[in-house]
């Protein structure tokens, strides 16, 4: 067993190691853009102050390291780092400058959410951009807010936390952590896979519609186009 003052050193030891591996990996894999102590460059903004959660996001969701080419912005795309690297680099940026930590299980997890409350706050602050279900959607200038489907709570709670690329932050001075569980728990009940849209067909994420619509729709339209069609050749037998 440990004595108090021994587990604070053991701990206190094997964070300067993850910091130090972290730093390795940084200087490698990240320096040629943002510097070589994050302090950032023409290519890449500083790191200094982001946190441990900026960084959890950005290189879990593959967006960092960037290809030399993206475009407008920076898209989702498969990651080169192991969970263990990405504590280790997340840990070494957290040393830079205080920012905000990666979250907790408690913080984003369904335990005491309210899916309600969240739709309401979703409406309010997201769904300009992100679309009423989080399906995503056009910004100017070929930018993008991305479709939230098939996002991780934990993700989704960084990117209100840290803010990335055009989206603004939240942090917790701004919108409260229950308010942003109360969001992920909406986004959980309409993206959800038992998601379900009683009496109909689902029509791009604005609910259920009703089968008939489309043989009204569709079958309308056919008889329209078949009346303007025996018209035409009618007047044209009348001529001939």
């Amino acid at each position: 067993m440990f004595a108090p003052a021994d587990k604070a050193q053991a701990d206190e030891t094997a964070q300067s190691l993850t910091i130090e591996e972290g730093k390795k990996l940084y200087t490698v894999g990240c320096a040629s853009c943002h510097g070589t102590g994050g302090q950032g460059t023409s290519d890449g903004p500083s790191l200094v102050g982001v946190g441990a959660a900026a960084v959890d996001f950005q290189v879990s969701t593959g967006r960092m390291p960037a290809a030399t080419s993206q475009g407008a912005q920076i898209p989702r795309k498969k990651n080169i780092y192991s969970q263990a690297e990405i504590d280790q680099l997340a840990a070494y940026i957290a040393s830079l400058g205080a920012g905000p930590a990666v979250p907790t299980e408690a913080q984003y997890g369904p335990e005491g959410a309210d899916a309600a409350k969240g739709g309401e706050l979703f409406r309010n602050n997201c769904a300009q951009c992100h679309n009423f279900t989080g399906k995503g959607g056009a910004l100017t200038h070929g930018k993008y807010a991305p479709s939230l489907e098939g996002v991780t709570p934990k993700h989704i709670y960084e990117a209100m936390l840290t803010g990335p690329q055009n989206m603004p932050s939240f942090p917790d001075s701004t919108m409260s952590e229950q308010n942003k569980k109360d969001i992920i728990a909406y986004l959980n009940a309409v993206n959800g896979d038992e998601t379900e849209s009683p009496g109909g067909l689902e029509l791009g994420g604005l609910g259920p519609v009703s089968e008939g619509l489309f043989a009204w729709v569709f079958g309308l339209g056919a008889l329209i186009a078949v009346a303007v069609w025996v018209a035409a050749r009618t007047a044209k037998a009348k001529k001939s």
